[in-house]
């Protein structure tokens, strides 16, 4: 089995195995019409569940064509420009040849002798993100798997730079809009069950401050400690950007640790049009990036940004079989006494790719091109009608919700536009999201692909109401 092993006798071996892989995917791409293929769980796991994986097809083209039918032929193709769900993005292809590159030489990141440059290009980058959110000249930070990740590690950072003798005594303050890593960031932190302190947001979707203001001096006049406030910078339902300039001075003023969560908007770093959505950001103490979401790289490739280098001390660890004390003073740069990983992908190659061939102002114009493309559909849907839109984007979010001329009864309402979302699933005709506003079910549109048009929109509006409408026939055949 020493044949499989990746190394110098076995690098032809590497090529042609790579190659038919490549060109079995490329030729599903160049085919695929639809993103979805309908097939559901029922049908699909027989086939999964009746392979021995104790038995080898010791073949590559064999388990090439076992694969189209176990994933290649019913995966969800986020390249489709009718996929419209979640905050899935088209990959750029350096980003593909970056990802290619780190998976076959496999360097692990957690100390330099395992990457070497490998740790200044994600130093670098670093660098560059910082640099681009105007964090200052002491900024630093670490790749991480996700969003969530860095939310941890940021309120990992904001606990322990807190002034108190009591855990109990924190609180986090974020929107009540947020995403949910941040509560679930509170309790693997230890933090009590009322640790977060959700603020209501405006027509927008943003934060309210005068709310924050209000929440921050109770906490204090109660004695309690504000440990932190998460502004979301995009958040997951509605691309909102909370009131960033303003939530700074309230952070300043109650000496509270400001993390911004930019997982979605921190496309707007590199944005062409659009980067004075984010004014404010420079002024965090901590910030997350998902290049994974608005940067088009595959998933993953994230960060999280700090503006003072110190505070990621909190995060370090010394093992003497690993990154012992000693070479601190001998000035090896060790990636892992800044991260709660320990082994690490190479993620960071793939932005370096993709910034040495397209350049910041290549992604951002990708991204500047869905901004502007939410806007037409906001347009449509807000001029349609059959639907009721909940607010104008400030990214390239959309949420709105069928509301059929002749039904008055929100809840069978919400039935129909449950049905006309699974439907469309079932169909693979397109694939879009759900949510819930003010209790009732919306249905949502995240637009990543520049590929996706304006006619694309409106011809899913048409699937959507199609569906709704036939859910609605065949309940009232039903009660008649």
């Amino acid at each position: 089995m020493r044949s499989h092993l990746l190394n110098d006798t076995t690098a032809e071996q590497y090529r042609r195995s790579v190659t038919e892989g490549i060109e079995r995917v490329a030729a599903k791409l160049a085919a695929t019409d639809r993103p979805f293929t309908g097939v559901t769980v029922d049908a699909l796991a027989p086939t999964i569940d009746a392979i021995d994986l104790d038995k080898p097809l010791l073949d590559t083209a064999a388990v090439l064509d076992e694969l189209e039918d176990v994933y290649l032929r019913d995966a969800i193709y986020f390249h489709h420009p009718r996929y419209l769900a979640h905050l899935n993005c088209p990959v750029v292809i350096p980003a593909v040849l970056g990802e290619a590159i780190l998976s076959a030489v496999n360097s692990s990141l957690d100390t330099w002798d395992q990457s070497a440059g490998g740790t200044l290009i994600e130093r670098k980058l670093i660098d560059w993100t910082t640099d681009r959110i105007g964090l200052g000249e002491n900024a630093d930070g670490v790749f991480t798997s996700g969003g969530t990740q860095s939310n941890l590690q940021a309120l990992l950072l904001a606990r322990e730079e807190a002034k108190t003798d009591s855990f109990a005594k924190l609180r986090i303050f974020a929107s009540e809009v947020s995403h949910f890593s941040v509560k679930k960031s509170a309790k693997l932190l230890g933090l009590g069950q009322d640790a977060v302190v959700s603020i209501p947001v405006d027509h927008d979707k943003r934060m309210q401050t005068v709310a924050l203001a209000h929440e921050l001096e109770r906490c204090r006049k109660d004695g309690l400690v504000p440990m932190a406030v998460v502004a979301t910078a995009g958040t997951t339902d509605f691309g909102s950007i909370d009131p960033l300039p303003e939530i700074a001075e309230l952070c300043e003023q109650f000496d509270t640790w400001m993390h911004v969560d930019a997982a979605y908007g921190c496309g707007l770093l590199a944005s062409v049009k659009y980067r004075g959505r984010i004014d404010g950001i420079e002024r965090a103490d901590s910030v997350t990036v998902d290049y994974h979401k608005s940067f088009f790289q595959p998933v993953s490739s994230s960060a999280v940004l700090v503006r003072d280098a110190s505070t990621l001390r909190h995060a370090t660890y010394h093992a003497e079989y690993l990154n012992p004390k000693r070479m601190v003073t001998e000035r090896i740069p060790n990636q892992v006494d800044k991260s709660l990983q320990t082994t690490r992908r190479f993620d960071a190659l793939k932005l370096w790719v993709t910034l040495r061939v397209m350049g910041a102002d290549g992604i951002g114009q990708l991204f500047d091109e869905v901004c502007d493309l939410a806007v037409e559909g906001w347009q449509l849907l807000a001029a349609d009608p059959r639907f009721d839109v909940v607010v104008e984007p400030t990214l390239s979010t959309l949420v709105f919700r069928y509301i059929p001329a002749a039904v008055t009864d929100p809840a069978e309402i919400d039935r129909a536009n449950l049905y006309a979302r699974k439907a469309l699933f079932a169909s693979g005709d397109a694939v879009v999201a759900g949510t819930k506003v003010g209790g009732r079910h919306y249905l949502k549109f995240t637009l990543l692909n520049p590929e996706t048009t304006a006619e694309d929109i409106a011809a899913v509006l048409d699937l959507i109401a199609g569906h709704a409408e036939q859910y609605l026939g065949e309940s009232l055949d039903r009660a008649s």
